[in-house]
């Protein structure tokens, strides 16, 4: 009766989150695939860290990036909008939150979660929670001060950016609440296809975009006109060459670290 009583409390809990996660992304999710075209090399890193793993839960998955195609995979998300973006050959995908994973313990090999522990409301049990359905976790997420301090877009332009991630879940909290965990930077090439905030530190211009706005929580999720005037400005000092005197330096490497990190975990 107890394991029943628990698995129905983890039922009902994956109701709720995955409403309550997935109206957000059902509201800045739209046309996310086009803009968040997986990156060769982020996707290198990510099959690496998953080592040899055969069996995987992608938790928060999204429209399917950095999903291994060479193992049997089972994605989980609560938003509808992102589920109808995964293409048709996609690993099958059950709508459900982080916090109340409806499999058995042990059930996987590793419990992959991308760019996602921040948006959940109970981080901590979430985390929990991959490591009861997983022997092994790979969690990529970010430090928010590196970000803050590496990204001109933050620094010079939204620093409410920083204001806003500085309360989120991201590097810290998934290192502390998991087992042995293990943080390496993830450096962004200059000509990143995923579309993350960080992808454009070498390509301002793109930020002149909504859509590449709107491809990230960072700017998606904050006030509109906020974000407007903000845009405004970068684009006056791109107009004025202000950006490219201020910034010639990065014209000159190839790959940065913002702060995106590869936390993992576990055996």
């Amino acid at each position: 009766m107890a394991h029943l009583d628990a698995r129905a409390a983890r039922e009902a809990m994956a109701a709720v989150t995955a409403d309550s996660v997935g109206r957000r992304y059902d509201r800045i999710g739209v046309g996310y695939a086009a803009r968040r075209v997986p990156d060769a090399r982020w996707e290198a890193r990510i099959r690496a860290a998953l080592g040899d793993a055969s069996t995987v839960l992608n938790v928060g998955a999204g429209t399917g990036s950095y999903e291994p195609t060479d193992r049997m995979v089972v994605a989980l998300e609560p938003s509808p909008t992102m589920i109808d973006q995964r293409r048709h050959d996609a690993a099958p995908a059950v709508r459900g939150s982080a916090e109340a994973l409806p499999f058995s313990d042990g059930a996987f090999d590793v419990a992959l979660a991308i760019f996602t522990v921040h948006h959940w409301p109970d981080p901590a049990r979430g985390l929990a929670e991959l490591r009861r359905v997983a022997r092994r976790q790979v969690v990529v997420t970010w430090d928010p001060l590196v970000f803050a301090q590496r990204m001109w877009l933050v620094a010079d332009y939204l620093p409410e950016v920083y204001e806003w991630e500085a309360k989120l879940a991201t590097e810290h909290t998934v290192v502390e609440l998991l087992a042995s965990a293990r943080s390496e930077p993830l450096a962004v090439p200059f000509d990143c296809t995923d579309g993350v905030l960080g992808a454009y530190w070498r390509r301002p211009e793109a930020f002149l975009d909504p859509a590449a706005q709107g491809a990230n929580s960072g700017t998606a999720l904050l006030d509109p006109d906020l974000v407007r005037r903000a845009i405004a400005r970068l684009a006056e000092d791109l107009d004025s060459g202000v950006w490219h005197r201020r910034h010639r330096d990065l014209l000159e490497i190839t790959e940065l670290d913002v702060g995106y990190r590869i936390v993992t975990a576990g055996e």
